[in-house]
């Protein structure tokens, strides 16, 4: 009988890491995840990333620079990363 208690209590430690590590994991993975899509919205609307934010590259006098395009892809990127991580 102590076997099977050893053994049941070792599954339950092992249940509990890897609960722990799961809790701990998801909001990094998360916040990598919705910046990378911020800084993926800012290249395609002609951006540089610099500093956490989406800027106007130095000396673009051409207008390549979109910034309404990229406040649509930034809202429509991050409501597909909080729907994913809530399934």
């Amino acid at each position: 009988m102590k076997e099977a208690a050893g053994e049941a209590n070792l599954t339950v430690v092992a249940i509990i890491l890897i609960a722990v590590v799961v809790a701990v994991a998801t909001p990094l993975i998360n916040s990598l995840m919705k910046t990378s899509a911020n800084k993926a919205c800012c290249t395609d609307a002609g951006g540089v990333w610099s500093n956490g934010t989406c800027n106007k590259p130095k000396g673009d006098t051409t207008g390549q620079y979109r910034e309404e395009d990229y406040k649509a892809c930034v809202s429509g990127a991050n409501s597909e990363v909080k729907s994913n991580s809530n399934s």
